[in-house]
């Protein structure tokens, strides 16, 4: 029997999920982009979040986050879940815990697909889902010596 060679658009028709992470290490938008490659797709859109300077009327000096040991499971099922919804060719979804600094990036979520509306479209569900439903907190202390706790991420 020859051996059979799948199209790299046919693995992705199967499993689009090509890379769900919670690390405590520097995130790479590289990894995530190069994660969601697909010849059959026509559009890719990326959302990267990252430690902003200021919330609430409040310098920020840094943040952390941490997470539930289920938050990379969850991950995946919300990915999953928008796999299911749109035509997605490729979906990967990368969230950071530990101490970070101001400009460093927190998430990074990329979903292509046939078309740049739908890319769009489930790019949004996907991180709009997992900010909302990922168990990830976070903790921001403010330049005046204050701090918070942040619901989910």
């Amino acid at each position: 029997m020859a051996p059979s060679f799948e199209h790299p658009g046919e693995q992705a028709a199967q499993d689009p999920i090509r890379l769900v992470a919670v690390r405590d290490e520097p995130l790479s938008l590289d990894e995530v982009f190069r994660a969601v490659g697909d010849d059959a797709a026509g559009g890719t859109a990326l959302f990267v979040g990252t430690v902003r300077d200021h919330d609430g009327g409040a310098d920020v000096a840094g943040l952390g986050y941490s997470s539930h040991p289920s938050a990379e499971a969850e991950i995946r099922r919300i990915a999953e879940k928008v796999a299911a919804e749109y035509p997605v060719r490729a979906l990967a979804a990368v969230h950071r815990v530990g101490d970070l600094a101001v400009g460093d990036l927190a998430v990074v979520v990329a979903v292509s697909c046939p078309h740049r509306g739908e890319a769009f479209a489930a790019c949004r569900r996907l991180i709009d889902d997992l900010k909302h439903e990922v168990p990830i907190w976070k903790h921001q202390t403010f330049s005046d010596g204050t701090e918070e706790w942040v619901g989910a991420c």
